[in-house]
């Protein structure tokens, strides 16, 4: 059975929204380099190489597509040569290597890859996917990189809910001096 892992970067006032700095967004590249932050490029290796699988939508997707296939290292040959999973309505031949659309209604599609994959399926970014998995209590676990900006404006990581989702702490680290990643657990019976 596959486990559910989101995993973001998320300024200190919950903000998600262009972390690099390439989309447009005023306050955007909040995050910085990752080849000038040797933990987190670490942390990123690391993830990747327990990662049996990604799951994206659409516009994470051509993000990551636009930047990957073109790049050398472990991390791209590795993010490269994973399953990669695009919660699409309109993709219809995606070209970056592994990759599978997945059409219809997403919590169906997500509960079947759940059964087909074991192991780790990554949720980077995707906000809105992210949101409907955690309404729908599909989320397993939460990966959260927390930098230390606070923009004051922007797309936040969490919106609404119809009820709460409760989540465990399991692990607290501090990546190269100022960034925290904390780690949750789904809280059953909470």
């Amino acid at each position: 059975m596959g486990k559910i892992v989101v995993s973001d970067n998320v300024s200190l006032d919950g903000v998600i929204e262009d972390p690099a700095g390439d989309e447009g967004f005023p306050r955007g590249g909040w995050v910085g380099l990752i080849k000038d932050r040797p933990e987190l490029a670490k942390l990123a290796l690391d993830e990747a190489l327990g990662t049996e699988a990604m799951l994206m939508g659409r516009r994470t997707y051509d993000w990551f597509a636009a930047r990957w296939p073109s790049r050398s290292g472990e991390l791209a040959h590795r993010l490269n040569s994973l399953p990669k999973y695009v919660v699409s309505a309109t993709l219809e031949h995606p070209d970056w290597h592994n990759a599978t659309v997945l059409k219809g209604d997403v919590l169906h599609e997500v509960s079947n890859l759940k059964q087909r994959v074991s192991g780790e399926i990554v949720v980077p970014a995707s906000i809105r996917i992210v949101r409907t998995l955690m309404e729908h209590d599909l989320v397993d676990e939460l990966r959260l990189k927390i930098f230390p900006v606070v923009l004051g404006a922007g797309e936040r990581l969490f919106g609404e809910t119809s009820g709460k989702n409760a989540m465990r702490l399991v692990a607290v680290r501090t990546l190269d001096g100022d960034t925290v990643f904390l780690t949750y657990e789904r809280a059953h019976n909470a």
